[in-house]
Protein backbone atom coordinates (compact mmCIF):
# COMPACT_ATOMS: atom_id res chain seq x y z
CA UNK A 1 0.00 0.00 0.00
CA UNK A 2 2.84 2.39 0.91
CA UNK A 3 4.62 1.61 -2.37
CA UNK A 4 1.41 2.29 -4.29
CA UNK A 5 0.90 5.66 -2.57
CA UNK A 6 4.48 6.65 -3.34
CA UNK A 7 3.96 5.72 -6.99
CA UNK A 8 0.76 7.81 -7.07
CA UNK A 9 2.65 10.76 -5.56
CA UNK A 10 5.40 10.46 -8.17
CA UNK A 11 2.79 10.28 -10.94
CA UNK A 12 1.02 13.43 -9.69
CA UNK A 13 4.39 15.19 -9.37
CA UNK A 14 5.11 14.29 -13.00
CA UNK A 15 1.71 15.67 -14.01
CA UNK A 16 2.50 18.87 -12.09
CA UNK A 17 5.79 19.26 -13.96
CA UNK A 18 3.96 18.80 -17.27
CA UNK A 19 1.35 21.40 -16.28
CA UNK A 20 4.00 24.13 -16.16
CA UNK A 21 6.24 22.96 -19.01
CA UNK A 22 3.91 21.54 -21.69
CA UNK A 23 3.64 24.31 -24.29
CA UNK A 24 2.28 24.04 -27.82
CA UNK A 25 -1.13 22.36 -27.74
CA UNK A 26 -2.21 18.70 -27.99
CA UNK A 27 0.38 17.63 -30.58
CA UNK A 28 3.29 18.98 -28.56
CA UNK A 29 1.70 17.68 -25.35
CA UNK A 30 1.61 14.15 -26.77
CA UNK A 31 5.34 14.27 -27.43
CA UNK A 32 5.98 15.36 -23.84
CA UNK A 33 3.62 12.69 -22.48
CA UNK A 34 5.57 10.12 -24.50
CA UNK A 35 8.85 11.29 -23.01
CA UNK A 36 7.62 11.53 -19.41
CA UNK A 37 4.97 8.82 -19.09
CA UNK A 38 6.43 6.15 -21.40
CA UNK A 39 10.19 6.53 -21.75
CA UNK A 40 11.02 7.96 -18.31
CA UNK A 41 8.43 6.34 -16.02
CA UNK A 42 7.04 3.40 -18.02
CA UNK A 43 3.49 3.99 -16.76
CA UNK A 44 2.23 2.51 -20.05
CA UNK A 45 3.55 1.45 -23.45
CA UNK A 46 3.93 3.76 -26.44
CA UNK A 47 1.17 1.96 -28.34
CA UNK A 48 -1.16 2.27 -25.33
CA UNK A 49 -0.50 6.01 -25.10
CA UNK A 50 -1.13 6.56 -28.82
CA UNK A 51 -4.35 4.56 -28.67
CA UNK A 52 -5.56 6.46 -25.60
CA UNK A 53 -4.79 9.75 -27.33
CA UNK A 54 -6.69 8.62 -30.44
CA UNK A 55 -9.70 7.72 -28.30
CA UNK A 56 -9.65 11.15 -26.64
CA UNK A 57 -9.47 12.88 -30.02
CA UNK A 58 -12.83 11.40 -31.03
CA UNK A 59 -14.59 12.20 -27.75
CA UNK A 60 -15.98 15.61 -26.80
CA UNK A 61 -13.60 17.48 -24.55
CA UNK A 62 -9.93 18.51 -24.21
CA UNK A 63 -7.70 15.87 -25.79
CA UNK A 64 -4.57 16.36 -23.67
CA UNK A 65 -6.54 16.58 -20.43
CA UNK A 66 -8.53 13.45 -21.20
CA UNK A 67 -5.38 11.54 -22.16
CA UNK A 68 -3.68 12.37 -18.88
CA UNK A 69 -6.74 11.62 -16.76
CA UNK A 70 -7.20 8.33 -18.63
CA UNK A 71 -3.62 7.39 -17.73
CA UNK A 72 -4.38 8.30 -14.11
CA UNK A 73 -7.52 6.18 -14.28
CA UNK A 74 -5.58 3.15 -15.50
CA UNK A 75 -2.94 3.55 -12.79
CA UNK A 76 -5.10 4.32 -9.77
CA UNK A 77 -8.79 4.44 -10.69
CA UNK A 78 -11.20 7.38 -10.49
CA UNK A 79 -9.67 9.01 -7.40
CA UNK A 80 -6.23 9.35 -8.94
CA UNK A 81 -7.79 10.40 -12.24
CA UNK A 82 -9.65 13.32 -10.63
CA UNK A 83 -6.49 14.38 -8.80
CA UNK A 84 -4.65 14.21 -12.13
CA UNK A 85 -7.26 16.52 -13.67
CA UNK A 86 -6.92 18.98 -10.79
CA UNK A 87 -3.11 19.07 -10.86
CA UNK A 88 -3.00 19.42 -14.66
CA UNK A 89 -5.49 22.27 -15.08
CA UNK A 90 -4.89 24.34 -11.92
CA UNK A 91 -1.84 26.44 -12.99
CA UNK A 92 -3.28 27.52 -16.37
CA UNK A 93 -6.79 28.12 -14.95
CA UNK A 94 -5.46 30.30 -12.12
CA UNK A 95 -3.25 32.28 -14.51
CA UNK A 96 -6.08 32.89 -16.98
CA UNK A 97 -8.50 33.84 -14.19
CA UNK A 98 -6.02 36.37 -12.80
CA UNK A 99 -5.35 37.59 -16.34
CA UNK A 100 -9.07 38.27 -16.75
CA UNK A 101 -9.17 40.15 -13.44
CA UNK A 102 -6.09 42.20 -14.35
CA UNK A 103 -7.36 42.82 -17.88
CA UNK A 104 -10.63 44.28 -16.58
CA UNK A 105 -8.85 46.34 -13.90
CA UNK A 106 -6.55 47.91 -16.47
CA UNK A 107 -9.50 48.69 -18.74
CA UNK A 108 -11.37 50.35 -15.87
CA UNK A 109 -8.22 52.33 -15.06
CA UNK A 110 -8.12 53.69 -18.59
CA UNK A 111 -4.96 51.78 -19.46
CA UNK A 112 -3.91 51.84 -23.08
CA UNK A 113 -4.25 48.37 -24.60
CA UNK A 114 -2.71 49.46 -27.86
CA UNK A 115 0.20 47.11 -27.15
CA UNK A 116 -2.12 44.19 -27.98
CA UNK A 117 -2.77 45.51 -31.49
CA UNK A 118 -0.39 42.98 -33.05
CA UNK A 119 -1.36 39.87 -31.12
CA UNK A 120 -5.02 40.15 -32.18
CA UNK A 121 -4.32 39.57 -35.92
CA UNK A 122 -1.72 37.01 -34.83
CA UNK A 123 -4.51 35.13 -33.05
CA UNK A 124 -6.47 35.00 -36.31
CA UNK A 125 -3.37 33.60 -38.01
CA UNK A 126 -3.10 30.93 -35.30
CA UNK A 127 -6.75 29.90 -35.76
CA UNK A 128 -6.23 29.82 -39.54
CA UNK A 129 -3.30 27.46 -39.12
CA UNK A 130 -5.45 25.23 -36.90
CA UNK A 131 -8.16 25.13 -39.59
CA UNK A 132 -5.58 24.28 -42.27
CA UNK A 133 -3.89 21.54 -40.26
CA UNK A 134 -7.13 19.93 -39.11
CA UNK A 135 -8.50 19.90 -42.66
CA UNK A 136 -5.29 18.39 -44.05
CA UNK A 137 -5.41 15.68 -41.42
CA UNK A 138 -9.08 14.67 -41.41
CA UNK A 139 -10.57 15.61 -44.81
CA UNK A 140 -9.63 12.78 -47.15
CA UNK A 141 -12.62 12.49 -49.51
CA UNK A 142 -14.98 14.56 -51.64
CA UNK A 143 -17.77 14.01 -49.12
CA UNK A 144 -15.53 15.20 -46.32
CA UNK A 145 -14.66 18.34 -48.29
CA UNK A 146 -18.35 19.06 -48.94
CA UNK A 147 -19.19 18.58 -45.26
CA UNK A 148 -16.38 20.92 -44.22
CA UNK A 149 -17.55 23.64 -46.62
CA UNK A 150 -21.20 23.35 -45.58
CA UNK A 151 -20.19 23.40 -41.91
CA UNK A 152 -18.10 26.53 -42.46
CA UNK A 153 -20.93 28.37 -44.26
CA UNK A 154 -23.57 27.48 -41.65
CA UNK A 155 -21.23 28.33 -38.75
CA UNK A 156 -20.49 31.70 -40.33
CA UNK A 157 -24.05 32.79 -41.01
CA UNK A 158 -26.05 31.21 -38.16
CA UNK A 159 -25.25 33.17 -35.00
CA UNK A 160 -26.50 30.78 -32.34
CA UNK A 161 -24.57 28.25 -30.22
CA UNK A 162 -27.31 25.66 -30.68
CA UNK A 163 -26.37 25.09 -34.33
CA UNK A 164 -23.10 23.30 -33.49
CA UNK A 165 -24.51 20.03 -32.10
CA UNK A 166 -26.85 19.82 -35.10
CA UNK A 167 -23.94 20.27 -37.51
CA UNK A 168 -21.91 17.56 -35.76
CA UNK A 169 -24.84 15.14 -35.61
CA UNK A 170 -25.78 15.40 -39.28
CA UNK A 171 -22.13 15.39 -40.38
CA UNK A 172 -21.56 12.14 -38.52
CA UNK A 173 -24.73 10.64 -39.98
CA UNK A 174 -23.68 11.65 -43.49
CA UNK A 175 -20.47 9.61 -43.46
CA UNK A 176 -21.98 6.50 -41.90
CA UNK A 177 -23.18 5.62 -45.41
CA UNK A 178 -19.57 4.69 -46.15
CA UNK A 179 -19.20 2.32 -43.21
CA UNK A 180 -18.62 -0.65 -45.51
CA UNK A 181 -15.29 0.87 -46.55
CA UNK A 182 -14.02 0.42 -43.00
CA UNK A 183 -12.09 -2.81 -42.37
CA UNK A 184 -14.02 -5.56 -40.60
CA UNK A 185 -12.80 -6.44 -37.11
CA UNK A 186 -13.87 -9.33 -34.93
CA UNK A 187 -16.36 -8.08 -32.34
CA UNK A 188 -16.48 -8.95 -28.66
CA UNK A 189 -19.36 -8.57 -26.26
CA UNK A 190 -19.35 -5.15 -24.60
CA UNK A 191 -19.63 -4.87 -20.83
CA UNK A 192 -20.87 -1.31 -20.22
CA UNK A 193 -20.86 0.47 -16.87
CA UNK A 194 -23.34 3.33 -17.31
CA UNK A 195 -22.57 5.22 -14.09
CA UNK A 196 -20.34 7.95 -15.55
CA UNK A 197 -22.60 8.40 -18.57
CA UNK A 198 -25.61 8.87 -16.29
CA UNK A 199 -23.56 11.28 -14.19
CA UNK A 200 -22.66 13.27 -17.30
CA UNK A 201 -26.27 13.30 -18.54
CA UNK A 202 -27.68 14.07 -15.10
CA UNK A 203 -25.44 17.12 -14.65
CA UNK A 204 -26.24 18.21 -18.22
CA UNK A 205 -30.01 18.11 -17.66
CA UNK A 206 -29.94 19.49 -14.11
CA UNK A 207 -27.69 22.43 -15.00
CA UNK A 208 -29.84 23.22 -18.06
CA UNK A 209 -33.01 23.29 -15.92
CA UNK A 210 -31.32 25.31 -13.18
CA UNK A 211 -29.89 27.73 -15.75
CA UNK A 212 -33.36 28.28 -17.22
CA UNK A 213 -34.95 28.84 -13.81
CA UNK A 214 -32.32 31.41 -12.77
CA UNK A 215 -32.23 33.19 -16.13
CA UNK A 216 -33.73 36.43 -14.78
CA UNK A 217 -31.52 36.63 -11.67
CA UNK A 218 -28.25 38.48 -12.45
CA UNK A 219 -26.61 37.43 -9.17
CA UNK A 220 -26.89 33.75 -10.19
CA UNK A 221 -24.93 34.19 -13.40
CA UNK A 222 -22.31 31.63 -12.19
CA UNK A 223 -24.97 28.91 -12.50
CA UNK A 224 -25.69 29.88 -16.09
CA UNK A 225 -21.98 30.14 -16.87
CA UNK A 226 -21.50 26.60 -15.59
CA UNK A 227 -24.37 25.41 -17.80
CA UNK A 228 -23.04 27.29 -20.83
CA UNK A 229 -19.54 25.85 -20.50
CA UNK A 230 -20.72 22.37 -19.53
CA UNK A 231 -22.88 22.27 -22.66
CA UNK A 232 -20.00 23.45 -24.84
CA UNK A 233 -17.61 21.00 -23.20
CA UNK A 234 -20.05 18.20 -24.02
CA UNK A 235 -20.11 19.10 -27.71
CA UNK A 236 -16.54 20.05 -28.62
CA UNK A 237 -14.89 17.44 -30.83
CA UNK A 238 -11.29 18.04 -31.79
CA UNK A 239 -9.73 19.76 -28.81
CA UNK A 240 -8.86 23.35 -28.00
CA UNK A 241 -8.93 24.89 -31.49
CA UNK A 242 -12.52 23.76 -32.12
CA UNK A 243 -13.37 25.47 -28.85
CA UNK A 244 -12.85 28.89 -30.42
CA UNK A 245 -15.83 29.09 -32.84
CA UNK A 246 -18.25 27.79 -30.21
CA UNK A 247 -17.15 30.18 -27.48
CA UNK A 248 -16.93 33.14 -29.86
CA UNK A 249 -20.50 32.54 -31.03
CA UNK A 250 -21.83 31.97 -27.52
CA UNK A 251 -20.14 34.75 -25.55
CA UNK A 252 -19.26 37.40 -28.16
CA UNK A 253 -21.86 37.14 -30.93
CA UNK A 254 -24.84 35.83 -28.92
CA UNK A 255 -24.52 36.95 -25.28
CA UNK A 256 -22.13 39.91 -25.76
CA UNK A 257 -20.28 39.20 -22.51
CA UNK A 258 -16.98 40.08 -24.24
CA UNK A 259 -15.96 42.19 -27.21
CA UNK A 260 -14.22 40.62 -30.16
CA UNK A 261 -11.00 42.40 -29.21
CA UNK A 262 -11.12 41.05 -25.64
CA UNK A 263 -11.77 37.54 -26.94
CA UNK A 264 -8.81 37.69 -29.32
CA UNK A 265 -6.50 39.11 -26.66
CA UNK A 266 -7.39 36.31 -24.24
CA UNK A 267 -7.01 33.65 -26.90
CA UNK A 268 -3.59 35.01 -27.85
CA UNK A 269 -2.44 34.96 -24.25
CA UNK A 270 -3.56 31.39 -23.61
CA UNK A 271 -1.45 30.33 -26.61
CA UNK A 272 1.63 31.49 -24.71
CA UNK A 273 0.88 29.42 -21.59
CA UNK A 274 1.67 25.79 -20.77
CA UNK A 275 -1.15 23.38 -20.12
CA UNK A 276 -4.59 22.99 -21.72
CA UNK A 277 -6.04 25.55 -24.15
CA UNK A 278 -9.40 24.94 -22.43
CA UNK A 279 -8.12 27.19 -19.60
CA UNK A 280 -9.25 30.02 -21.93
CA UNK A 281 -12.67 29.40 -20.35
CA UNK A 282 -11.41 30.94 -17.10
CA UNK A 283 -10.58 34.20 -18.88
CA UNK A 284 -14.03 34.36 -20.48
CA UNK A 285 -15.73 33.48 -17.20
CA UNK A 286 -13.84 36.17 -15.30
CA UNK A 287 -14.77 38.92 -17.79
CA UNK A 288 -18.37 37.67 -17.92
CA UNK A 289 -18.66 38.33 -14.17
CA UNK A 290 -16.85 41.68 -14.10
CA UNK A 291 -20.00 43.55 -13.02
CA UNK A 292 -19.82 41.73 -9.65
CA UNK A 293 -16.30 42.86 -8.79
CA UNK A 294 -13.06 40.94 -8.27
CA UNK A 295 -14.67 38.18 -6.20
CA UNK A 296 -17.25 37.69 -8.93
CA UNK A 297 -14.52 37.53 -11.57
CA UNK A 298 -12.63 34.86 -9.64
CA UNK A 299 -15.80 32.82 -9.11
CA UNK A 300 -16.68 33.22 -12.80
CA UNK A 301 -13.25 32.01 -13.91
CA UNK A 302 -13.22 28.93 -11.69
CA UNK A 303 -16.86 27.94 -12.33
CA UNK A 304 -16.42 28.30 -16.10
CA UNK A 305 -13.28 26.16 -16.13
CA UNK A 306 -14.95 23.43 -14.06
CA UNK A 307 -17.96 23.50 -16.38
CA UNK A 308 -15.82 23.09 -19.50
CA UNK A 309 -13.45 20.39 -18.21
CA UNK A 310 -15.94 18.22 -16.33
CA UNK A 311 -18.01 16.64 -19.16
CA UNK A 312 -14.97 15.39 -21.04
CA UNK A 313 -13.74 13.77 -17.82
CA UNK A 314 -17.04 11.99 -17.23
CA UNK A 315 -17.14 10.77 -20.83
CA UNK A 316 -13.58 9.41 -20.94
CA UNK A 317 -14.23 7.51 -17.69
CA UNK A 318 -17.36 6.07 -19.29
CA UNK A 319 -15.91 5.08 -22.66
CA UNK A 320 -12.46 3.84 -21.63
CA UNK A 321 -14.00 0.76 -19.99
CA UNK A 322 -15.43 -0.59 -23.25
CA UNK A 323 -13.42 1.23 -25.91
CA UNK A 324 -11.62 -1.92 -27.06
CA UNK A 325 -14.99 -3.39 -28.06
CA UNK A 326 -16.63 -0.22 -29.40
CA UNK A 327 -13.89 0.69 -31.85
CA UNK A 328 -14.44 -2.57 -33.74
CA UNK A 329 -17.80 -1.36 -35.07
CA UNK A 330 -17.40 0.05 -38.58
CA UNK A 331 -20.32 2.48 -38.32
CA UNK A 332 -18.70 4.14 -35.29
CA UNK A 333 -15.40 4.62 -37.11
CA UNK A 334 -17.18 5.87 -40.25
CA UNK A 335 -19.12 8.59 -38.39
CA UNK A 336 -15.88 10.13 -37.16
CA UNK A 337 -14.95 11.27 -40.68
CA UNK A 338 -18.00 13.54 -40.85
CA UNK A 339 -17.59 14.84 -37.29
CA UNK A 340 -13.93 15.73 -37.90
CA UNK A 341 -14.68 17.38 -41.26
CA UNK A 342 -17.44 19.49 -39.69
CA UNK A 343 -15.06 20.52 -36.90
CA UNK A 344 -12.54 21.71 -39.48
CA UNK A 345 -15.24 23.82 -41.14
CA UNK A 346 -16.18 25.39 -37.81
CA UNK A 347 -12.59 26.45 -37.16
CA UNK A 348 -12.30 27.93 -40.66
CA UNK A 349 -15.47 29.98 -40.11
CA UNK A 350 -14.14 31.12 -36.74
CA UNK A 351 -10.99 32.51 -38.36
CA UNK A 352 -13.12 34.69 -40.66
CA UNK A 353 -15.46 35.81 -37.87
CA UNK A 354 -12.54 36.74 -35.62
CA UNK A 355 -10.90 38.71 -38.42
CA UNK A 356 -13.97 40.89 -39.11
CA UNK A 357 -13.70 43.31 -36.12
CA UNK A 358 -10.00 44.00 -36.76
CA UNK A 359 -8.81 47.17 -38.53
CA UNK A 360 -9.08 46.79 -42.30
CA UNK A 361 -5.57 47.81 -43.26
CA UNK A 362 -2.40 46.40 -44.76
CA UNK A 363 -0.75 45.88 -41.34
CA UNK A 364 -3.56 43.60 -40.15
CA UNK A 365 -3.41 41.53 -43.34
CA UNK A 366 0.39 41.34 -43.22
CA UNK A 367 0.53 40.21 -39.57
CA UNK A 368 -2.21 37.61 -40.03
CA UNK A 369 -0.63 36.17 -43.17
CA UNK A 370 2.87 36.40 -41.71
CA UNK A 371 1.83 34.50 -38.57
CA UNK A 372 0.22 31.83 -40.73
CA UNK A 373 3.37 31.41 -42.83
CA UNK A 374 5.74 31.37 -39.86
CA UNK A 375 3.74 28.62 -38.14
CA UNK A 376 3.41 26.56 -41.32
CA UNK A 377 6.94 26.89 -42.72
CA UNK A 378 9.12 27.33 -39.62
CA UNK A 379 9.49 25.68 -36.23
CA UNK A 380 9.18 28.89 -34.22
CA UNK A 381 7.09 28.06 -31.10
CA UNK A 382 3.72 29.82 -30.80
CA UNK A 383 4.51 31.27 -27.33
CA UNK A 384 7.65 32.91 -28.76
CA UNK A 385 5.61 34.48 -31.58
CA UNK A 386 3.05 35.85 -29.11
CA UNK A 387 5.82 37.26 -26.92
CA UNK A 388 7.34 38.91 -29.99
CA UNK A 389 3.97 40.44 -30.85
CA UNK A 390 3.61 41.89 -27.34
CA UNK A 391 7.14 43.33 -27.42
CA UNK A 392 6.50 44.87 -30.85
CA UNK A 393 3.28 46.40 -29.52
CA UNK A 394 5.17 48.06 -26.67
CA UNK A 395 7.96 49.31 -28.92
CA UNK A 396 5.82 50.67 -31.75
Amino acid sequence: MVVRKIRYYIFLRDVGILSITAFGGPQAHLAMFLEMMVKKRNYLSESELIELNALCQILPGPTSTQTLTAIGFRIGGPSLAYLTLLVWITPAVLIMTMTGVLFNYLQDSGADFNFTKYIMPMAVGIVSVAAYRISMKVVNSTLGMVIMMISAVISFFVKTPFIFPLILFFAGMATTINYQKQPVKEKTKMQINWSNFLLWGGVFIFSAILGGVTKSIPELLPIRLFENFYRNGSLIFGGGQVLIPMLNTEFVEFKHYLTGQEFLSGFSLVQSLPGPVFSFSAFIGALSMRHLGVSGEIIGGIVSAIGLFLPGTFLIFFVIRFWDSLKKYRIVRASLEGINAASAGMVAAAAILLFQPLPNNIITYAITFGTFCLLIFTKIPTPLLILGGLVAGFLF
